[in-house]
Protein backbone atom coordinates (compact mmCIF):
# COMPACT_ATOMS: atom_id res chain seq x y z
CA UNK A 1 0.00 0.00 0.00
CA UNK A 2 1.44 3.54 -0.65
CA UNK A 3 2.69 4.77 1.87
CA UNK A 4 0.54 7.98 3.29
CA UNK A 5 0.75 12.11 3.58
CA UNK A 6 -1.92 13.32 5.61
CA UNK A 7 -2.14 18.04 4.84
CA UNK A 8 -3.57 19.45 7.36
CA UNK A 9 -4.57 23.16 5.95
CA UNK A 10 -4.93 26.65 7.46
CA UNK A 11 -7.84 28.17 9.16
CA UNK A 12 -10.13 29.50 6.88
CA UNK A 13 -9.54 27.30 4.20
CA UNK A 14 -10.03 23.62 3.61
CA UNK A 15 -8.28 20.54 2.22
CA UNK A 16 -8.21 21.92 -1.31
CA UNK A 17 -5.62 24.40 -0.47
CA UNK A 18 -3.65 21.36 -1.08
CA UNK A 19 -4.21 20.40 -4.31
CA UNK A 20 -1.06 20.93 -6.07
CA UNK A 21 1.15 19.17 -3.22
CA UNK A 22 -1.59 16.41 -3.71
CA UNK A 23 -1.33 16.22 -7.28
CA UNK A 24 2.73 15.93 -7.22
CA UNK A 25 2.64 13.71 -4.09
CA UNK A 26 0.43 11.28 -5.49
CA UNK A 27 2.20 11.23 -9.02
CA UNK A 28 5.15 10.09 -7.04
CA UNK A 29 2.93 7.15 -5.62
CA UNK A 30 2.12 8.59 -2.15
CA UNK A 31 -1.69 8.47 -0.58
CA UNK A 32 -2.84 11.38 0.01
CA UNK A 33 -5.40 11.79 3.18
CA UNK A 34 -6.47 16.03 3.16
CA UNK A 35 -9.33 16.24 5.38
CA UNK A 36 -11.68 19.24 5.90
CA UNK A 37 -11.04 20.38 9.75
CA UNK A 38 -13.92 20.82 12.00
CA UNK A 39 -16.66 23.23 10.79
CA UNK A 40 -14.62 24.20 7.71
CA UNK A 41 -14.82 23.54 4.38
CA UNK A 42 -17.52 20.33 3.67
CA UNK A 43 -17.16 19.14 7.28
CA UNK A 44 -20.42 19.55 9.55
CA UNK A 45 -21.04 23.20 10.55
CA UNK A 46 -20.17 23.98 14.33
CA UNK A 47 -22.77 25.07 16.08
CA UNK A 48 -22.39 29.01 17.64
CA UNK A 49 -22.30 29.58 20.74
CA UNK A 50 -21.00 25.69 21.41
CA UNK A 51 -17.50 26.01 22.59
CA UNK A 52 -14.54 24.79 20.51
CA UNK A 53 -11.10 23.58 21.00
CA UNK A 54 -8.28 22.67 18.50
CA UNK A 55 -7.67 19.32 20.72
CA UNK A 56 -10.89 17.90 19.15
CA UNK A 57 -9.17 18.64 16.27
CA UNK A 58 -6.16 16.88 17.37
CA UNK A 59 -7.94 13.54 18.03
CA UNK A 60 -9.87 13.38 14.92
CA UNK A 61 -6.41 13.34 13.15
CA UNK A 62 -4.67 11.47 15.37
CA UNK A 63 -5.58 8.23 14.27
CA UNK A 64 -5.55 9.28 10.51
CA UNK A 65 -2.16 10.48 10.68
CA UNK A 66 -0.55 7.17 12.44
CA UNK A 67 2.67 6.09 10.87
CA UNK A 68 2.00 8.63 8.24
CA UNK A 69 4.22 11.80 7.47
CA UNK A 70 2.14 15.22 8.32
CA UNK A 71 1.98 18.31 6.37
CA UNK A 72 0.72 21.63 8.22
CA UNK A 73 0.33 24.77 7.47
CA UNK A 74 -0.57 27.21 10.62
CA UNK A 75 -3.60 26.06 12.31
CA UNK A 76 -2.69 23.33 10.79
CA UNK A 77 0.80 22.92 11.81
CA UNK A 78 -0.13 23.29 15.46
CA UNK A 79 -2.59 20.55 14.99
CA UNK A 80 -0.05 18.52 13.66
CA UNK A 81 2.94 19.31 16.39
CA UNK A 82 0.37 18.12 18.86
CA UNK A 83 -0.91 14.87 16.82
CA UNK A 84 3.17 13.86 16.62
CA UNK A 85 3.15 14.16 20.59
CA UNK A 86 -0.03 11.77 20.75
CA UNK A 87 0.83 9.07 18.17
CA UNK A 88 3.63 8.10 16.31
CA UNK A 89 4.39 9.95 12.41
CA UNK A 90 7.23 9.26 10.53
CA UNK A 91 7.75 13.76 10.00
CA UNK A 92 6.49 16.61 10.10
CA UNK A 93 6.21 19.42 7.53
CA UNK A 94 5.18 22.77 8.95
CA UNK A 95 4.82 26.16 7.80
CA UNK A 96 4.19 28.86 10.57
CA UNK A 97 2.88 26.24 12.55
CA UNK A 98 0.73 28.79 15.49
CA UNK A 99 2.73 27.09 18.39
CA UNK A 100 2.37 29.99 20.25
CA UNK A 101 3.70 28.23 23.64
CA UNK A 102 7.00 28.62 22.57
CA UNK A 103 6.86 32.30 23.12
CA UNK A 104 8.10 34.26 26.32
CA UNK A 105 5.76 35.83 28.19
CA UNK A 106 6.54 39.25 27.03
CA UNK A 107 6.57 38.07 23.82
CA UNK A 108 2.99 37.00 23.95
CA UNK A 109 1.69 40.89 24.30
CA UNK A 110 1.71 40.93 20.50
CA UNK A 111 -1.01 38.40 20.42
CA UNK A 112 -3.44 40.69 21.88
CA UNK A 113 -3.90 42.06 18.29
CA UNK A 114 -5.73 39.25 17.51
CA UNK A 115 -8.56 40.68 20.06
CA UNK A 116 -10.72 37.79 21.11
CA UNK A 117 -14.03 40.02 21.81
CA UNK A 118 -16.54 38.81 19.87
CA UNK A 119 -19.41 41.87 20.14
CA UNK A 120 -18.85 42.39 16.31
CA UNK A 121 -18.12 39.36 13.89
CA UNK A 122 -17.32 41.45 11.20
CA UNK A 123 -14.41 43.46 13.17
CA UNK A 124 -13.02 40.15 14.37
CA UNK A 125 -12.34 38.34 10.91
CA UNK A 126 -10.65 42.20 9.75
CA UNK A 127 -8.76 41.92 12.84
CA UNK A 128 -7.61 38.39 12.58
CA UNK A 129 -6.81 38.01 8.97
CA UNK A 130 -4.89 41.60 9.10
CA UNK A 131 -2.70 40.10 11.74
CA UNK A 132 -1.40 37.40 9.29
CA UNK A 133 -1.79 39.30 5.90
CA UNK A 134 -1.10 43.09 6.87
CA UNK A 135 -3.20 45.99 7.07
CA UNK A 136 -6.08 45.94 3.54
CA UNK A 137 -5.73 41.98 3.47
CA UNK A 138 -9.68 41.51 4.32
CA UNK A 139 -10.67 44.35 2.09
CA UNK A 140 -8.39 42.36 -0.66
CA UNK A 141 -9.86 39.37 -0.52
CA UNK A 142 -12.75 38.07 -2.97
CA UNK A 143 -16.04 38.10 -1.83
CA UNK A 144 -16.57 35.17 -1.94
CA UNK A 145 -13.61 34.08 0.54
CA UNK A 146 -14.89 36.79 2.81
CA UNK A 147 -17.96 34.84 2.70
CA UNK A 148 -16.52 31.32 3.84
CA UNK A 149 -14.82 33.34 6.45
CA UNK A 150 -17.86 34.54 8.20
CA UNK A 151 -19.51 31.10 7.58
CA UNK A 152 -16.60 29.38 9.58
CA UNK A 153 -15.98 32.73 11.95
CA UNK A 154 -17.28 31.14 15.07
CA UNK A 155 -15.01 28.00 14.73
CA UNK A 156 -12.63 30.03 13.65
CA UNK A 157 -12.51 32.45 16.71
CA UNK A 158 -12.83 29.46 18.99
CA UNK A 159 -9.84 27.37 17.62
CA UNK A 160 -7.97 30.98 17.82
CA UNK A 161 -8.76 31.22 21.36
CA UNK A 162 -8.05 28.13 23.24
CA UNK A 163 -4.60 27.88 20.90
CA UNK A 164 -3.38 31.38 22.36
CA UNK A 165 -4.23 29.54 25.78
CA UNK A 166 -1.57 27.11 25.06
CA UNK A 167 1.85 26.10 26.50
CA UNK A 168 2.89 23.70 25.01
CA UNK A 169 6.76 23.66 24.16
CA UNK A 170 7.15 20.80 22.12
CA UNK A 171 10.76 20.34 23.49
CA UNK A 172 9.85 16.66 23.75
CA UNK A 173 9.49 15.74 20.43
CA UNK A 174 11.51 13.75 18.49
CA UNK A 175 10.18 13.65 14.58
CA UNK A 176 12.23 14.33 11.82
CA UNK A 177 10.92 18.31 11.51
CA UNK A 178 11.44 20.64 8.44
CA UNK A 179 9.87 24.06 9.96
CA UNK A 180 9.13 26.97 6.91
CA UNK A 181 8.36 30.01 7.28
CA UNK A 182 8.08 33.68 5.09
CA UNK A 183 10.05 36.86 5.30
CA UNK A 184 7.02 39.10 5.79
CA UNK A 185 5.18 36.45 8.04
CA UNK A 186 4.29 37.85 11.26
CA UNK A 187 7.36 38.52 13.56
CA UNK A 188 5.37 36.44 16.35
CA UNK A 189 4.93 33.95 14.25
CA UNK A 190 9.01 34.06 12.80
CA UNK A 191 10.20 33.47 16.42
CA UNK A 192 7.99 30.19 16.91
CA UNK A 193 9.47 28.79 13.63
CA UNK A 194 13.03 29.88 14.99
CA UNK A 195 12.44 28.12 18.68
CA UNK A 196 11.13 24.62 17.45
CA UNK A 197 13.36 21.84 16.90
CA UNK A 198 14.04 20.85 13.01
CA UNK A 199 15.64 22.17 9.57
CA UNK A 200 14.68 26.17 9.32
CA UNK A 201 13.86 27.81 6.22
CA UNK A 202 13.08 31.30 5.43
CA UNK A 203 11.58 31.81 2.10
CA UNK A 204 12.70 35.53 1.04
CA UNK A 205 9.25 37.77 0.00
CA UNK A 206 6.44 35.17 0.94
CA UNK A 207 4.10 36.11 3.68
CA UNK A 208 2.02 33.87 6.00
CA UNK A 209 -0.22 32.32 3.38
CA UNK A 210 3.04 30.93 1.52
CA UNK A 211 1.67 27.20 0.48
CA UNK A 212 -1.19 29.19 -1.32
CA UNK A 213 0.44 32.33 -2.92
CA UNK A 214 4.04 30.64 -3.61
CA UNK A 215 3.06 26.77 -3.89
CA UNK A 216 6.09 26.86 -6.29
CA UNK A 217 8.74 27.60 -3.87
CA UNK A 218 6.86 25.48 -0.33
CA UNK A 219 6.26 22.36 -2.35
CA UNK A 220 9.84 21.52 -3.74
CA UNK A 221 10.93 22.06 -0.09
CA UNK A 222 8.39 19.90 1.30
CA UNK A 223 8.87 17.37 -1.06
CA UNK A 224 12.19 16.80 -0.83
CA UNK A 225 12.34 16.62 3.28
CA UNK A 226 9.38 13.69 2.33
CA UNK A 227 12.23 12.10 0.45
Amino acid sequence: MPEPVVLLHSHGLSGSQWRKLAAELEARGRRVLAPDLTGQGTSEPWPEPEPFSFRIDVERVAELARGADVVGHSYGGLVALHVARAVPVRSLSLYDPVAFGVLAPDERRELDALDLRWDDPERWLRTFVEFWSGRGAWDALREEARAEFRRVAWVIREGVRTLVDDRTTFADLEVPTLLITGEHSPPPERRVVERLRGKHVVLPGVGHLGPVTHARDVNPLILAHLA
